[in-house]
């Protein structure tokens, strides 16, 4: 479905709120195994919210670090605004993420642990609000990717002889 402004974003509509899905972190998920979610805020300037609106995102190099009381997002990419002036700003910078202490500190402790990041999952508008879901992940070994790919490829074949079955009947 094509978003408001005619690029290649979606909204996604529950009964009490709309949003509208701005970029998702498809690798995230297939090279960690996500132990925990949480809902940020994200700080963004004029005109980052601007190129937001029109989807112009990418978080597919992108993770939070935890720096003092704070998270910032690093590495993620949101274009420049076509329309901004000498004033755009930069399409790398870190942005901060707004979430209660409890969660940051809960997010500290186990970062400080071996093997644990914090990589964001999908950036989505509620409400005009930017929001971004982040997940506590924990990176899989390649025998852990291969044997996900496995599954997947074995529940494909299971669907298409179900299928296959159920036109013959016919």
């Amino acid at each position: 479905m094509r978003g408001a402004w005619g690029v290649g974003v979606c909204w996604v509509s529950n009964e009490k709120t709309h949003e509208k899905l701005v970029a998702t972190n498809r690798k995230a998920r297939h090279e960690y195994f996500i132990e925990e979610t949480y809902e940020a805020g994200i700080a963004l300037t004029g005109t980052e919210i601007q190129s937001v609106r029109q989807g112009r995102v990418s978080l597919g190099d992108a993770y939070a670090e935890v720096r003092g009381s704070e998270v910032f997002l690093v590495n993620s990419h949101i274009a420049e605004y076509d329309y901004g002036n000498r004033f755009n700003h930069n399409p790398r910078r870190p942005r901060k993420l707004l979430l209660h202490k409890s969660e940051i500190r809960r997010l500290d402790s186990r970062v400080r642990e071996r093997g644990y990041t914090i990589v964001p999952l999908r950036m989505y508008l509620r409400g005009g609000l930017a929001k971004l879901e982040i997940g506590l992940a924990r990176g899989k070994k390649t025998w852990d990717k291969r044997e996900d790919i496995a599954k997947r490829n074995v529940q494909r074949e299971i669907e298409r002889t179900a299928k296959a079955s159920g036109r013959e009947r016919e």
